[in-house]
């Protein structure tokens, strides 16, 4: 193929059916042309037209405009449907995989009643659990793995060099028949640590203007923390792999049973462990020639990229040594709770 072709920005675009216009949105203009015209045929015997067009055009333009409008990139009638979802849902979400329980019998006897908001209700995320080895469990949507990949200055290279680099990234990009994502994320960075192992390795240096040029060193690094806030970027590579087969027939629902549509089987989800093992390797082979290193994240590491993920505003980190539900705290008779 000589010629060139046009490849969109938005490669999720759903295809156009009809004078560029896809499916989704001519069924809304289909349904209000319909509607309209029905109230048209049941009220034109005693309404005027203009009286009925009062109300029928500003309901055929608001229709015009959820179906044609978007918003960051998202159709209108899509955020339309996920403001009612959210409008309906609890208002406070705790995380209790194992439910809520119900207040003591006792103390529920001599509670007033309550009208306020809605009681809290679970918090279901897509992430049931991250295993030792690292993968994390979505539950019937497969599971899922994360790497940290670094980066190369492809500005300062040769157009050779440049041409070598697009064309590798391009044989890996060509090896993909999962789905696969490149995450750039920006964090706070916390140079506490490496402040403080800063001004204790000062005072072992062999000469004296060494040691007041790390102080001072250490000193300009404290205040840049206290001025601004330090962000760091962190290049992540997300893999997934299924563990059920996509879209069953409905005889194969018929067959398997109302109950165990939810059910994985154990070892389909060991297969799709091994294999998303072996797509993380195959990207530290083809990447790795590049100069981008690509490093699989253990349990903890994937945990801690979750967690400051799902709160990228919380200024504890991420790794931080934090109580479980089912710990007990107590505080001690000298020193804080332990």
């Amino acid at each position: 193929m000589t010629q060139p072709v046009r490849i969109p920005a938005d490669v999720d675009r759903p295809d156009t059916v009809l004078a560029q216009l896809t499916a989704r949105q001519l069924l809304i203009l289909a349904v209000t042309g319909i509607v309209l015209y029905t109230a048209w045929s049941a009220v034109r015997a005693f309404v005027p037209v203009p009286v009925f067009l009062v109300p029928a055009i500003p309901l055929a333009a608001g229709a015009v405009f959820i179906a044609l409008g978007t918003r960051d990139g998202l159709p209108l009638d899509r955020l339309l449907l996920a403001a009612v979802c959210q409008r309906l849902a609890p208002r406070l979400q705790v995380a209790a995989p194992e439910g809520i329980h119900p207040a003591p019998a006792w103390l529920a006897g001599r509670a007033t009643p309550y009208d306020g908001p809605k009681p809290p209700a679970p918090l279901r995320l897509p992430a049931e659990s991250v295993t030792e080895a690292g993968v994390i469990d979505l539950g019937t949507d497969g599971i899922a793995a994360l790497a940290v990949c670094g980066t190369v200055n492809f500005a300062l290279r040769t157009p050779a060099e440049q041409d070598a680099l697009v064309a590798g990234f391009g044989r890996y990009l060509h090896s993909l028949t999962t789905p696969a994502q490149i995450l750039v994320r920006c964090q706070r960075l916390d140079l506490t640590a490496q402040i403080d192992e800063l001004r204790q390795r000062a005072t072992s240096l062999p000469h004296p203007a060494l040691e007041a040029a790390a102080r001072e060193h250490a000193d300009f690094l404290d205040q840049l923390a206290a001025d601004s806030d330090l962000l760091s970027r962190q290049v992540l590579l997300v893999l997934r792999e299924p563990v059920q087969p996509d879209a069953p027939s409905p005889l194969a629902r018929v067959r398997k049973g109302p109950g165990r549509e939810g059910v994985v089987d154990p070892a389909a989800r060991r297969a799709a462990e091994a294999r998303l093992v072996r797509r993380v390797q195959e990207a530290a082979g083809l990447l790795g020639p590049l100069g981008v290193p690509v490093t699989f994240l253990d349990a903890g590491q994937a945990t801690a990229v979750l967690a400051s993920a799902c709160d990228p505003g919380n200024l504890l980190p991420a790794h931080a040594p934090l109580a479980g539900t089912d710990d007990i705290i107590t505080t001690g008779t000298d020193g804080p709770p332990q």
